[in-house]
């Protein structure tokens, strides 16, 4: 069972930018496709981005497509989301997600993952 850590939530103004990351607790993290979703009190969780474990494949939502980059580094077993150009809208809790898959080209089904991690708050200032 993989265990996910979220980092480098914080507060920033809009338009400028914030990188966060997902470090899985296992070597076998690198085998995982990863999703990110963010969450508003009061609403249904919402798809961003995903990877897919060789990091040939994403998949991004139409609100953060061209702002938002999602990447990995196997070795470090981390992944990251750069988001630039952010807007008050993307403030939110944001999540990592995790799906052991066996295809290097493999994205789950956006309501398909098995592990996620605690969260990490996203504060965009007007």
């Amino acid at each position: 069972q993989v265990q996910l850590v979220e980092s480098g939530g914080g507060l920033v103004q809009a338009g400028g930018s914030l990188r966060l990351s997902c470090a899985g607790s296992q070597r076998a993290f690198s085998t995982y496709a990863v999703g990110w979703f963010r969450q508003i009190p009061g609403k249904e969780r919402e798809f961003v981005a995903a990877v897919s474990w060789s990091g040939t494949n994403t998949d991004y939502s139409d609100s953060v497509k061209g702002r938002f980059t999602v990447s990995r580094d196997n070795v470090k077993n981390t992944v990251y989301l750069q988001m630039n150009s952010l807007k008050p809208e993307d403030t939110a809790v944001y999540y990592c997600a995790a799906e052991n898959s066996g295809s290097r080209y493999y994205i789950p089904p956006r309501g398909k993952y098995d592990y996620w991690g605690q969260g990490a708050q996203v504060t965009v200032s007007s």
